[in-house]
């Protein structure tokens, strides 16, 4: 998101925590200013707000991963819904109105029938998990904050995006990961994997981020978009893909059992058009591409791990 705005010429403000990890900001460090804030506490959030001054916010900021929203619940509950408050109360506060952009997950539509495919804006919202829950409830309280207060909230629902930079937490990197390690010589020829059958629509990060962007000059506050590109992948998929890139052939799968979780969204497809029209935003970067330059990503990363 900062590498995009600053393409645009925008000055750039950015909240960290002194334990952050900033390494895939350290390239942008000369050109971005980093303000030292928990969002977690009022007046540190009030703080950060006042002293950027923002004309548009893109709020970003989570406990993101929902295999870690199983094993803390509480916390994922609590930084997410407490972090969206506090930064708009802080808005509030302070008198401003800027372009709050507040960023959903289709995690949130959860259990999704065949017949309620493609998912769109007006699809019923079952989450099933907690990070899911903790981003309906961050939506709907940014619909509530435009409704009471007039704030200028514009709510998006991201669906997957990944590329090079993603954690290795995330399925599509760690399977990457895995294989670059493998590449390498680091770990055995086998790649350790859960639930290889849901089906998800990923996009490229950088195709979202500037859907963010649109959004934010063009969106209709109040309302709410899908970001996705219309075309599911099973996680079958990914990995085979990967596997046919590998430098190594006859790699072995295995199933970890700690790698599943107690209830999984089978599958997730989104419909883009309500975006397309609003703003005329679309995924463009295949998704092919995608997965190739993460594993280039990963194989760089294992040769030379970072400081």
């Amino acid at each position: 998101m900062a590498e995009y705005l600053l393409g645009t010429n925008a000055l750039v403000f950015g909240s960290s925590r002194w334990r952050s990890k900033t390494e895939n900001v350290e390239h942008l460090r000369s050109r971005i200013t980093l303000i030292e804030s928990d969002l977690r506490d009022l007046s540190s959030v009030r703080g950060l707000v006042e002293a950027a001054n923002p004309s548009h916010i893109v709020h970003l900021a989570a406990q993101s991963f929902v295999g870690a929203s199983w094993q803390t619940p509480a916390e994922t509950l609590s930084t997410n819904i407490i972090a969206q408050v506090n930064l708009l109360e802080a808005i509030r506060g302070l008198r401003i109105n800027p372009r709050v952009l507040a960023v959903g997950s289709s995690e949130e539509y959860g259990m999704v029938h065949e017949d309620e495919l493609p998912i769109r804006e007006t699809n019923a919202l079952r989450p099933l998990s907690p990070y899911g829950v903790s981003k309906v409830t961050q939506d709907l309280m940014g619909y509530q904050y435009y409704q009471s207060y007039g704030l200028a909230i514009i709510r998006s629902r991201a669906f997957n995006h990944t590329g090079p930079r993603r954690g290795d937490v995330f399925v599509e990197s760690n399977l990457a990961k895995q294989i670059a390690e493998i590449e390498a010589g680091i770990r055995e020829p086998v790649v350790y994997v859960g639930d290889l059958r849901p089906r998800r629509d990923f996009s490229d990060v950088r195709d979202i981020v500037r859907g963010y962007w649109h959004l934010l000059e063009r969106g209709e506050p109040g309302e709410v978009y899908n970001l996705c590109s219309g075309r599911a992948w099973a996680i079958q998929e990914v990995l085979d893909f990967l596997l046919r890139l590998s430098a190594v052939s006859g790699i072995t799968v295995k199933a970890d059992p700690a790698r599943f979780r107690p209830s999984d969204v089978m599958v997730l497809e989104g419909d883009p058009s309500k975006i397309e029209k609003a703003t005329g935003w679309r995924a463009e970067i295949p998704f092919e591409r995608t997965l190739s330059e993460l594993l280039d990503y990963w194989r760089d990363r294992v040769r030379k791990p970072p400081r």
